[in-house]
């Protein structure tokens, strides 16, 4: 390096992309055609669980003006966002009846998304090609469109280090896992449909309100430090409490039930969070009504948003089944 070129300090700024995408069926679509209503709207999404970008895709069936009268337009439009505006740049397709991308077509530009607006492609695709071409275009009388999202996340600066110092990941979850596992300095006893388990109080409390107002009622079970909790399988609450030390739940997908049970009735609302998200992995057809009626009686909104989206997606299949 040249002595011109040398610099006493220096600096970078990272600005971190980041994708997902969204796929939107929707069946009988010559129905829609009929004068249904002037627009579709897509179900709620984001990127992730935790996300707070709200999104949902719009798709008109006569055009949106005098202009894309012969076409179908599609906009991508953001509901809600933490902070705006949200900038993004997005691409949307159809998926033919092979499950291959047709008629892709990409945003030019980043966009600024406020709340409640939209972009998109106002001549999406003539509305002549696609009927005409609805024996792989419409399978099964099925509209499906991808749509690509890509946002700029924050930036990050760095500045001049003087050193590189690791710091070690934090293993205070494995550390209360081993007190749990291993029934180090517990100082109270839970009973579970005849098994003894030892936790400590101070854990629990901090964790469960309900926890928290049993250890501080003055009563027996509170003087001897023995409690016994009711109406909850052993390995449900094994799941239950590992949660509560590690924030793990590895297994509640396997006896998701039971497990959404007990985090509602003691107020786990991140593991009710993460039965959610396994049950709504599993919707299907035939356990749709189910999952609703679950949803319902232990106060899962999101889980029964989704239930009720699928419900109304698919009515007709569901109707027909036993639940």
């Amino acid at each position: 390096m040249t002595e011109d070129l040398a610099a006493e300090s220096w600096g970078s700024t990272h600005i971190t992309i980041k994708t997902f995408s969204y796929k939107w069926t929707i069946s009988n679509f010559h129905f829609s055609l009929e004068g249904l209503s002037e627009a579709i709207s897509s179900p709620v999404f984001s990127s992730e669980d935790n996300d707070q970008r709200k999104w949902c895709l719009k798709l008109y069936q006569n055009g949106f003006d005098e202009e894309s009268r012969d076409y179908f337009p599609v906009y991508l439009a953001l509901l809600s966002c933490p902070k705006s505006p949200t900038w993004a740049k997005f691409q949307f397709w159809i998926l033919d009846d092979n499950g291959e991308k047709r008629n892709n077509v990409e945003s030019q530009n980043v966009k600024g998304f406020l709340p409640y607006q939209y972009w998109g492609f106002k001549k999406f695709i003539p509305q002549e090609f696609l009927l005409s071409q609805a024996q792989w275009l419409l399978p099964d009388g099925s509209l499906t469109l991808f749509c690509k999202v890509s946002i700029g996340q924050d930036a990050v600066s760095l500045s001049q280090q003087t050193s590189a110092i690791n710091i070690p990941r934090c293993s205070l979850t494995d550390e209360l896992g081993a007190l749990w596992e291993n029934s180090h300095f517990t100082d109270c006893c839970l009973f579970v449909s005849g098994q003894e388990f030892w936790a400590h109080k101070a854990i629990l409390a901090a964790h469960s309100p309900v926890f928290r107002a049993m250890f501080q009622h003055d009563m027996e079970e509170r003087r001897k430090n023995r409690f016994e909790i009711k109406d909850l399988e052993p390995q449900v609450f094994k799941e239950m409490m590992g949660f509560i030390y590690t924030g793990k739940a590895p297994n509640c997908h396997t006896m998701t039930t039971g497990v959404l049970a007990a985090a509602d009735r003691y107020g786990l609302e991140g593991l009710k969070v993460m039965c959610e998200d396994a049950l709504c992995r599993d919707l299907c057809v035939e356990n749709a009504s189910h999952t609703l009626i679950l949803a319902d009686l232990h106060s899962a909104e999101q889980l029964k948003m989704q239930a009720l989206d699928f419900i109304t997606v698919h009515a007709s299949e569901v109707s027909e089944t036993l639940g």
